[in-house]
């Protein structure tokens, strides 16, 4: 367990260093730039990013405190992620990048030897595991967001893997954030990773199935690209709706991204 944790760690900050490569070079009015989610822009993504870092160490280091933070922000959860979103928009802008290695730091040193074995979420209790997972999806969707508002192309890397496996474990979520019933049937996800070696998720006799890119696959799953603008091959009723509504993350049901929005 330890040595995964320790990947994990790992992984998350090889995820950070490619999204500061980003903004490293951006001037103060660059960092003010839209990004495709709807009123968000690249300071708003990092500053998202380092802020939820904090409330991961929160509920690993003192988890009551959590819960009355969680109980204030399931009151009104609009209000709290546009809060989070002001404060980040408090600070200098110099202080972003500095401000999320502090956080990520902290996080991985809280979440890491002596740890508890679980933590309290936002969503359902997380495992340790599951946090990094999380984080390290969160930080590659987020990292997406910037290079879109730039009109940069990101190459990927092996790290999808994670992102894939959160987002193939997520398809329950994916119904029941929206108050759906997680239909039976299962599915079986064939994806092609960055080294052209295949990554598979299912049971090998499903009816339904996903083939394509793991790229292609981590856009759709995090709300990145509409399902339409992918190579992804869906077999099945069960498979292709879940792909109009997959979400890797907790929370209410995104947006997401429009049909053409981001033509091949």
């Amino acid at each position: 367990m330890a040595a995964a944790i320790g990947q994990l760690g790992d992984d998350l900050m090889a995820e950070t260093d490619d999204l500061v490569a980003l903004v490293s070079s951006l001037s103060p009015a660059e960092w003010e730039t839209p990004t495709p989610a709807p009123g968000w822009s690249i300071r708003d993504q990092v500053g998202h990013l380092a802020y939820f870092d904090e409330q991961v160490t929160l509920a690993a280091t003192d988890p009551d405190a959590f819960a009355q933070r969680r109980l204030e922000a399931l009151a009104d959860v609009d209000r709290f992620v546009d809060g989070a979103t002001e404060a980040t928009r408090q600070r200098p802008i110099a202080d972003l990048v500095p401000w999320l290695y502090e956080a990520r730091h902290a996080m991985i040193g809280a979440t890491g030897a002596g740890a508890p074995e679980r933590i309290p979420w936002f969503g359902p209790d997380m495992s340790i595991a599951s946090a990094l997972t999380a984080r390290i999806m969160e930080t590659w969707a987020h990292g997406q967001d910037v290079a879109d508002g730039l009109g940069r192309t990101r190459s990927p890397s092996e790290r999808l893997r994670h992102v894939c496996f959160l987002g193939y474990r997520s398809f329950p979520n994916s119904y029941r954030s929206r108050g759906l019933e997680v239909p039976e049937d299962p599915v079986r996800v064939v994806l092609e990773g960055p080294d052209g070696s295949q990554w598979i998720f299912g049971p090998a006799d499903a009816a339904n199935q996903v083939h394509g890119s793991a790229l292609d696959f981590c856009l759709v799953v995090t709300q990145r690209r509409h399902r339409d603008d992918t190579d992804l091959v869906c077999q099945g009723a069960v498979s292709t709706h879940w792909l109009d509504i997959a979400q890797a993350f907790a929370g209410p049901p995104g947006a997401g991204r429009r049909p053409g929005q981001f033509p091949s």
